[in-house]
């Protein structure tokens, strides 16, 4: 079955970028699509919310989310659109991470929302949703684990030899097309 979707265009919205300001003063990027009944905020490790428009796959996907949804992007704080400068000490803590996503919330008008964890921001999400449990209306976990390197309790996880070598794998191709690819 082939499943035409929508342009930015039909369905009403721009992906034009705002910024949030965090309690800590930080700028976070962020863009506001569709105009579904539930708000849908994407925490993801990989957006930078000017870009991933540009990679078809992606922007066909937050398409879709845009018809069911008003669907929330922003970039992480020290990534994409989002401020550069700011405190090493605190700048990745969970606590300011989760401070993102409010400020986020905050400035598109957010009460309570959907959140979309992608991998390692799963936790973010649910430690957001734990938090904050009068603005979470739900949870999506995609490609969430609860670690990555092998315990007798997580028997499936990675070797430390097995994740060595996906990091060096990483540092080999890192900034090469092929890498983008994967």
């Amino acid at each position: 079955m082939r499943v035409t979707i929508p342009s930015p265009k039909l369905l009403g919205v721009t992906s034009e970028t705002r910024y949030a300001k965090t309690s800590g003063g930080v700028h976070i990027a962020y863009q506001v699509i569709g105009t579904g009944p539930v708000d849908l905020v994407f925490i993801s490790w990989m957006l930078n919310v000017e870009a991933l428009w540009r990679w078809a796959r992606m922007a066909r996907t937050f398409r879709r989310m845009a018809t069911f949804s008003r669907l929330i992007l922003f970039d992480r704080r020290g990534t994409g659109m989002s401020d550069h400068a700011i405190d090493r000490n605190q700048a990745f803590s969970l606590d300011a991470r989760m401070d993102d996503i409010r400020a986020v919330m905050d400035a598109a008008g957010s009460e309570r929302a959907v959140l979309y964890g992608v991998e390692d921001m799963f936790s973010l999400s649910a430690m957001f949703a734990a938090t904050y449990p009068e603005r979470t209306i739900g949870l999506v976990a995609y490609g969430a684990a609860a670690r990555n390197l092998w315990s007798p309790d997580y028997p499936w996880g990675l070797s430390e030899e097995e994740y060595d070598a996906d990091i060096a794998d990483v540092e080999r191709g890192w900034g090469t097309k092929e890498l983008a690819r994967i």
